[in-house]
C-alpha cells in the first residue's frame, strides 16, 4: 500500500495539469469534474508502465487516488456545483 500512495504522490501533479487543460479547453459542468480527474488520473496510472514495477491494478489505484486528490473527494460526495467550466 505504500507503494500506491507513494506512486499517487508522483503522478498527482500530471493528472492536476491535465485536468486543468482539460477544463480551459473543453466547457464540462462543473459537477463533472471530479469523474474527469479519476479516469485522467486511471488512464495516467495505466500509462506509467514504463516507470515502476507495479503491477496494474495497483498503477490503476494511486491514478484513482490522484485523481480524486486532484480535485477533492469532498467535491465528488458532497459539494454539488452548479455551471460550466471557462
Amino acid at each position: 500500500m505504500e507503494d500506491v500512495l507513494i506512486f499517487a504522490t508522483v503522478i498527482l501533479p500530471i493528472v492536476t495539469a491535465l485536468v486543468e487543460l482539460v477544463k480551459r479547453t473543453v466547457t464540462i459542468p462543473k459537477n463533472i469534474v471530479p469523474s474527469v480527474s479519476f479516469l485522467v488520473g486511471i488512464a495516467i496510472g495505466a500509462a506509467a508502465y514504463p516507470f515502476t514495477d507495479l503491477e496494474l491494478v495497483l498503477r490503476l489505484w494511486a491514478g484513482g487516488f490522484a485523481g480524486l486528490a486532484g480535485t477533492g473527494l469532498f467535491e465528488l460526495a458532497v459539494n454539488k456545483r452548479e455551471g460550466t467550466t471557462k
